[in-house]
């Protein structure tokens, strides 16, 4: 495994300098969804500092203990939010990639002034317009982060963005670093396993990479 961590490591620098990028413009996320803490714990002995996990259930049962020996582990939510898991998200996680509805963002600043605790957020572009999928409309995305941030006081630092997997990914990651671009965000997270040396290209501060470092997804059976 650490040896596919540094491939991707190698790929992303190369990538990046490619572009007159400089060194420490991209953060990799460890995407370690369905990986067990061991796995992780390798990831951390290499240097793996940003992790990625999709349900707050699974990161619960793996990171706590890990946090506290690894003080220094950031941890990104990058799947579906329930309302009813955004208190133990806030807890938990360090950024929260995928604020992808009003209810979403009421809760998670309810739950931010009662706990103090204030983990960034990305608000997910729905940037294939896409009728099954979460995450704001491009068009309505500048009024819901104004409320977001006016009315709620949300840390938005970004966004995110998964594109549909029957189109070439490049047109939604240059979509979505635009409006990154046009509305003052530092944070685009856009890119996985499959093309994220292309999102390093259209400008990625973040790509999300399980399978090309943990391997193939060790799903349990039905």
């Amino acid at each position: 495994m650490t040896t596919r961590l540094d491939s991707v490591r190698r790929a992303i620098a190369e990538t990046a300098a490619s572009c007159g990028r400089g060194e420490g413009a991209v953060t990799l996320v460890a995407v370690s969804k369905t990986h067990p803490a061991e796995a992780v714990e390798e990831a951390l002995s290499a240097g793996q500092r940003v992790f990625g996990e999709n349900r707050v259930q699974e990161a619960k049962a793996k990171f706590p203990a890990l946090k506290e020996r690894f003080p220094d582990l950031e941890l990104h939510l990058i799947g579906p939010l329930q309302t009813n898991k955004v208190k133990d998200a806030v807890a938990l996680f360090d950024v929260i990639q995928t604020l992808d509805r009003p209810k979403l963002a009421e809760a998670l600043a309810d739950e931010m002034a009662k706990t103090g605790r204030r983990p960034r957020c990305l608000i997910e572009v729905n940037t294939g317009e896409e009728p099954q999928k979460a995450g704001i409309a491009p068009a309505e995305v500048e009024a819901f982060l104004a409320d977001c941030r006016d009315r709620l006081g949300l840390p938005v630092t970004g966004l995110m963005c998964i594109p549909p997997v029957d189109e070439e990914p490049a047109m939604h990651f240059a979509l979505l670093a635009e409006m990154a671009r046009r509305l003052g965000l530092a944070e685009i997270s856009m890119g996985m396993s499959g093309d994220y040396e292309t999102a390093v290209r259209f400008g990625a501060t973040h790509v999300r990479v399980g399978t090309a470092i943990f391997g193939a997804r060790p799903y349990p059976a039905e």
